[in-house]
């Protein structure tokens, strides 16, 4: 059975049809507002964007959906988790100062910010899955906690995973920093030949793993806990993935660290993918490169695993973007025909849609709906 997924595009000639009034509607055609209560502690799941970057969402876009809840008589709260990564969400505080610098204030989005995981990454239930990689998840204390939840995702590239869409977001951004651990597989090797030995690497590892020796950087694999940071920040793209097995396994494995993040929420979550702005990258990255693709819209559905497969198809579509990383890497041959996979070769990201289907997230079958 297809699951329906609702679409608008981003046109407008008269007020009715801004992105407010769109989101407002997104919100009701699907259907939302039908698992809300009153009292309800809802969670709205967004990434508040690393300093540095401006990908990610609008907080305006934000205050909409916290509205509508409000609107059921629940009891909206904005959340995400603390990094595995250093950087400015690594910790509760750091995380709350970068999330008010970007606008997420209440006098903004009319709701409390709450980093579900607590200070240091130590509030956190195990969920039972009982799947192919884990029988347990470890998911970030407030959103287990959460009577429901909106998940709210900026789709884009990712460096990893392939694309980052709303089975990312709840994957890791619902896990606390072990979760994090838990999910990532990947060990990254440095081609000697291209490394400059600047040692941004380096800088960046959070289980300083990395060393710059004889002027090349050399990778401790037993230290390395995969989180590919290094691979996001090397300016001459030294740093390679791992093998193609490692990077199927990272991303069934966030896959059903997505599938944790709903357990025991079944029939209580919707999704909202802002297909606006496709970077290449996280936005966890401190910067936003240019878009690969025109925006595109705003989609909503209570299937992740849908509303996800809806977002790479039309990403895939649509025409690409001259001077952009695309650009930079397509090559001729069948992974032009996926966007992100020519930018990544060693990404994967179709697995997140296969293995969520076979896992029971949701449904790769869709039925688009214009609205």
């Amino acid at each position: 059975m297809k699951s329906d997924v609702y679409f608008v595009n981003l046109r407008a000639r008269k007020a009715k049809q801004n992105k407010i009034s769109k989101i407002k509607k997104l919100f009701d055609r699907a259907g939302f507002k039908d698992f809300l209560s009153k009292g309800d502690l809802t969670a709205i799941k967004i990434h508040f964007g690393e300093l540095g970057s401006d990908g990610y969402l609008n907080p305006v876009f934000v205050r909409q959906v916290v509205d509508k809840v409000k609107e059921a008589d629940a009891n909206p709260f904005l959340v995400d988790s603390n990094t595995l990564y250093s950087g400015s969400r690594s910790n509760a505080v750091d995380h709350m100062n970068t999330a008010i610098l970007h606008g997420f204030n209440y006098a903004v989005v009319n709701a409390p910010v709450i980093i579900a995981d607590g200070l240091k990454g130590e509030n956190v239930k195990e969920v039972e899955i009982d799947k192919k990689h884990f029988k347990n998840t470890r998911i970030s204390g407030a959103i287990a906690e959460a009577d429901n939840m909106i998940v709210m995702s900026h789709f884009k590239g990712h460096e990893a995973a392939g694309f980052g869409g709303a089975i990312k977001n709840l994957a890791m951004g619902c896990a606390n920093p072990d979760g994090k651990k838990d999910q990532h597989s990947i060990r990254p090797s440095v081609n000697t030949e291209k490394c400059v030995g600047c040692g941004q690497c380096a800088k960046v590892c959070p289980q300083k793993a990395i060393t710059i020796e004889n002027k090349k950087s050399s990778i401790d694999k037993m230290r390395c806990i995969g989180c590919g940071e290094c691979m996001t920040v090397c300016p001459v793209k030294a740093i390679e993935s791992g093998t193609e097995i490692e990077a199927r396994i990272f991303t069934e494995k966030l896959t059903e660290y997505a599938y944790g993040a709903v357990k025991g929420k079944e029939g209580k979550v919707g999704y909202i993918n802002f297909v606006i702005d496709v970077t290449p990258d996280c936005d966890c990255v401190p910067w936003s490169d240019s878009p690969i693709v025109p925006d595109i819209g705003i989609l909503a559905s209570k299937d992740p695993v849908a509303l996800d497969a809806a977002c790479y198809d039309l990403v895939n579509k649509a025409p690409a973007l001259d001077n952009t990383f695309l650009k930079d890497n397509e090559t001729k041959g069948e992974q032009c025909r996926d966007k992100f996979k020519a930018m990544r070769k060693n990404t994967y990201g179709e697995v997140q849609l296969a293995h969520g289907e076979e896992i029971g997230l949701g449904s790769r079958d869709y039925r688009l709906i214009n609205l």
